[in-house]
């Protein structure tokens, strides 16, 4: 038996019950493909360490840039990234600009991932 696969039945059948069922439950494929798109966002440490920044409240991209001890243009990358995905928001303050967590989702996605890691 090989380690690196999953167990699998000894004798294949489909249970077809089971399967129509689950099939008429599953989302549509364009929600599939936009969800994993949304999770590939949360597969890159810095943007991660910027929602976590973030869940303590608004700060700015040069908050940011020193708080990760990398550039501001680093930042400003990823905020747009971010941004662009709705998963961060912004507001105006004379010349400098606050970024936020977008909504309580984002603070869900983030506890819950945390959450699951160090069960």
């Amino acid at each position: 038996m090989n380690r690196d696969l999953a167990p699998c039945c000894q004798e294949p059948e489909v249970h077809l019950e089971a399967v129509e069922r689950v099939r008429s439950m599953l989302p549509p494929d364009e929600h599939l493909y936009d969800l994993a798109e949304l999770f590939k966002l949360f597969g890159d440490s810095t943007r991660l360490k910027i929602l976590y920044a973030l869940l303590e409240g608004e700060l700015c991209v040069c908050d940011l840039a020193g708080l990760m001890a990398v550039t501001q243009s680093a930042v400003s990358h990823q905020l747009r990234v971010l941004k662009n995905s709705k998963l961060v928001k912004f507001r105006r303050e004379g010349k400098t600009i606050y970024y936020s967590l977008a909504d309580d989702h984002v603070v869900s996605i983030l506890s819950q991932g945390m959450e699951h890691i160090e069960e």
